[in-house]
């Protein structure tokens, strides 16, 4: 052969390939891109779509960009852009003559639609689509999307508790199935035998059901999410039985897959049979941990279902349907006395704290009038003396009611007036922050008896001597803080020594006592209000 044509025949069979890669090179990317790119780098694959939606020239390369969107939105759980995406491109789709990509679309809406529990508008695509697939030229494509579309109408009757009709679908797709000559189609086939599970557990038929279950198990791979759905089956068939051990073992491998899925629905199921098992082993404090799971997905599925804000008006299931979809009565009311103890401790903890703000803001307001107009105590007065009993040892000294007693018989009003007057005088001083003060020490400083000094201070601050001297104390350093923002940068220990308390640990007690706060909390408090 002469040479160059060998080089002719060379050149013509590289270029047929590079030619082909050219003409596939957007479907490619969009492969790669819903393939390895959104589990690598979601947030890339996401900006992948868009730019491969702007550089769409055709509509069929617009309708591939929108479905991989859609498809990257549903792998995120955000069921409201992902149908959105879809419904562009069925717009799209339904203004071209392909009927392969109109039966593509259908279906992916069919599914969606299912997912957030709007059946019927699930049923009307599944119809569109099955329409559609009848008319795709390729026989190996149009028996694929067959029997994918009737799987999608087994899911609507199972759902509607029409098990015969179930099972009937899923036999129409396994024989769509089995005219496909190639590999790839053992996941699919695998999720018939799980739907026919499925359909034969809940028809109580447990040695059919587990038939179809170890058919699936042998065509699916390691941590599919259909094989969790597998073993959480011959998990319930196990507990069924009553098996306990072999429950476990295939409820712990459901369990694995399902911690690591995105799939709502696997983890409700799998958490609602592992807490079956519990309460059947008599575990009760695991099973109420389950029942907390499964309430946790059961309540994202309702969310995510009300997601579009529309009712679904579909026919309810029959009653096997809603037993075997519910919680036992047991199980129903340790979830109820569960939520009802964590609203009460919420409604406890924030009613709580609501009362201490309102209470420290009453103390700022009071703090940042003028002093003029400042009474001497900004704190009400307690007569049960909350914290008048919180040990000082700078005040030591007890009086008595026989005190106050004879007091009141010999004191002129002359003198109780005075001293009232120089108490006044007093409190607009210092002196109270000295670490010596005491009854007699106060009653030698202003000219007086202890037992008159005590009557004036119960008959007119309405607190006995420690108490008095620690609302000043407290009074003092409150106004400190509100108005020098020096003083809350000091340490604890160095404001109880300012206002005259011997150790850092009865001037928090003290200041707790007084404003329902520790001083590092009012601290924080006041820092907050500031930078509003």
């Amino acid at each position: 052969m002469p040479k160059r044509l060998l080089i002719f025949l060379f050149l013509l069979a590289t270029a047929v390939p590079i030619f082909a890669q050219k003409k596939d090179r957007f479907e490619q990317i969009c492969e790669r891109t819903s393939v390895v790119t959104s589990h690598k780098n979601l947030p890339q694959a996401f900006k992948t779509a868009d730019s491969l939606y702007i550089a769409a020239k055709k509509p069929l390369e617009k309708v591939r960009s929108l479905i991989l969107s859609s498809e990257l939105y549903h792998y995120t759980g955000e069921f409201k852009k992902a149908i959105c995406y879809s419904e562009n491109a069925h717009s799209l789709i339904t203004q071209m003559n392909d009927q392969e990509w109109l039966a593509y679309i259908s279906r992916l809406l069919a599914k969606q639609y299912r997912q957030v529990g709007l059946q019927e508008r699930s049923r009307k695509y599944i119809v569109k689509g099955l329409e559609a697939s009848l008319k795709i030229s390729d026989p190996q494509k149009r028996n694929e999307m067959a029997g994918l579309l009737n799987q999608e109408m087994a899911y609507y009757d199972i759902e509607l508790g029409n098990y015969t009709n179930a099972i009937q679908y899923i036999e129409y797709s396994l024989k769509y199935f089995e005219r496909i000559n190639s590999q790839r189609e053992d996941r699919t086939v695998a999720a018939s035998y799980q739907l026919l599970g499925d359909v034969y557990f809940k028809l109580n038929d447990y040695p059919v059901s587990e038939s179809y279950y170890r058919k699936a198990e042998k065509l699916l791979r390691e941590g599919s999410c259909i094989l969790g759905l597998v073993y959480n089956g011959l998990g319930g068939i196990r507990l069924k039985q009553e098996n306990w051990k072999d429950a476990e073992l295939y409820l712990k491998k459901a369990e694995k897959i399902a911690d690591t899925s995105r799939s709502l629905k696997l983890k409700k199921a799998v958490y609602s049979n592992i807490n079956d098992y519990y309460e059947g082993v008599g575990d009760d404090f695991k099973a109420s941990l389950y029942a907390v799971k499964y309430v946790r997905a059961y309540d994202s599925i309702a969310a995510r279902n009300q997601v579009l804000g529309i009712k679904d008006l579909e026919s309810p299931v029959n009653k096997n349907g809603k037993k075997s979809g519910q919680l036992n009565m047991a199980k129903n009311t340790a979830i109820i006395i569960l939520f009802i103890s964590l609203v009460g401790l919420i409604i406890f903890f924030r009613t709580k704290q609501k009362r201490q703000r309102s209470k420290l803001r009453n103390i700022i307001r009071t703090q940042l009038r003028p002093i003029t107009q400042k009474s001497v105590h900004i704190f009400k007065p307690s007569h049960d003396f909350e914290f008048a009993n919180i040990s000082v040892e700078e005040v030591a000294e007890k009086d008595s009611e026989a005190d106050k007693r004879r007091n009141d018989s010999l004191m002129t009003f002359e003198t109780e007036s005075k001293l009232l007057e120089l108490l006044e005088d007093f409190e607009k001083g210092k002196l109270y922050n000295n670490k010596g003060m005491s009854l007699s020490f106060l009653a030698g400083e202003l000219n007086t008896n202890t037992k008159y000094l005590s009557y004036v201070i119960n008959q007119h601050k309405s607190a006995d001597f420690k108490t008095y001297i620690n609302r000043l104390r407290i009074n003092y350093i409150v106004d400190k803080l509100i108005n020098d923002e020096k003083y809350r940068q000091y340490k604890i220990s160095i404001l109880a020594d300012e206002c005259g308390f011997s150790s850092h640990s009865k001037f928090a007690a003290v200041f707790k006592a007084v404003t329902d706060f520790s001083p590092s909390a009012y601290i924080k408090y006041l820092d907050a209000e500031k930078s509003n």
